[in-house]
């Protein structure tokens, strides 16, 4: 049979855990709505491209410099994918600038969010580069 002071320690340690769930619940949620809430943009093209992604990584806003207009088509389309490619790579850097501040950059609900944008979203290969150097595209 337990006495009083286990029966109180029992409580308090319930009454403990109860908290520390709810704490990290609501961290969970307060980083969920943050990110949610995540515009990402990039530039490219030597500043005549840039591209704003939401946390979905879908694209929000594309500006274009009035330079484009003596580009070739392809070129556009290169800078514009290029630079969209290189705005979705940056969620995962600024997704675990809000765990760090929500949940903690190193717990575990942390690493798994960020892994999660880093693995969806990689550096970008820079195809628009590539393709002049390989003199594709002959701008």
């Amino acid at each position: 049979m337990m006495d009083r002071r286990s029966d109180a320690a029992a409580e308090e340690w319930l009454r403990s855990w109860s908290a520390s769930v709810e704490q990290r619940a609501a961290e969970a949620h307060a980083m969920s709505q943050q990110v949610a809430a995540l515009l990402v943009s990039s530039s490219g093209g030597n500043g005549s491209v840039e591209v704003t992604v939401a946390s979905s990584g879908v694209p929000t806003g594309l500006w274009l410099d009035d330079r484009v207009r003596n580009w070739p088509a392809e070129r556009i389309a290169a800078e514009i994918m290029v630079t969209m490619r290189r705005a979705q790579a940056r969620l995962a850097e600024a997704v675990a600038e809000v765990a760090a501040q929500t949940v903690g950059a190193d717990t575990e609900t942390g690493r798994a969010v960020v892994a999660s944008y880093a693995t969806r979203f990689p550096e970008p290969q820079d195809d628009a580069a590539e393709d002049r150097e390989r003199g594709r595209g002959g701008w």
